[in-house]
């Protein structure tokens, strides 16, 4: 079974309509299936729900309703510290990235899977890396 990582840009999209919604949630359906499994840093669901927040689409209600759906999914978040934390800040001063992007692609590489994003400048500071590829290039397994 193939392992990924998420990022927020990504998992934003199994909520609000966007450009390559369709896609993410065709990775959540399939996680979901249990044909891939998915990990996160631990700030995942912060970024979701703070994105999803300050979209302005959602009331109050919804709002809980959608990090009641978040957890339910139960991505397996891994905390930003000890060789994580380390890689992370390595990542970010090299390659002038934020820390929270850094942690998703230090995750990625210590999994040695690949990172899915919608971050079109994640993905041209991360080109040679290999690492990283946009959502828009996921297909299921086995297809």
């Amino acid at each position: 079974m193939a392992r990924l990582v998420v990022d927020a840009s990504v998992v934003v999209k199994w909520f609000i309509e966007e450009e390559s919604s369709k896609e993410a949630r065709r990775l959540r359906d399939d996680y979901a299936s249990d044909l891939v499994d998915l990990e996160a840093p631990s700030l995942l669901p912060f970024e979701v729900l703070n994105a999803i927040r300050f979209s302005g689409l959602f009331s109050p209600g919804e709002l809980r309703r959608v990090a009641e759906a978040l957890d339910a999914f139960a991505i397996p978040a891994r905390p930003l510290e000890g060789s994580l934390a380390a890689a992370s800040m390595t990542m970010a001063s090299s390659a002038g990235l934020t820390v929270y992007d850094a942690s998703y692609i230090a995750l990625a590489k210590e999994l040695g899977a690949t990172l899915f994003t919608a971050d079109r400048g994640l993905l041209k500071a991360t080109k040679g890396l290999g690492l990283v590829a946009h959502i828009d290039t996921y297909g299921t397994p086995n297809d």
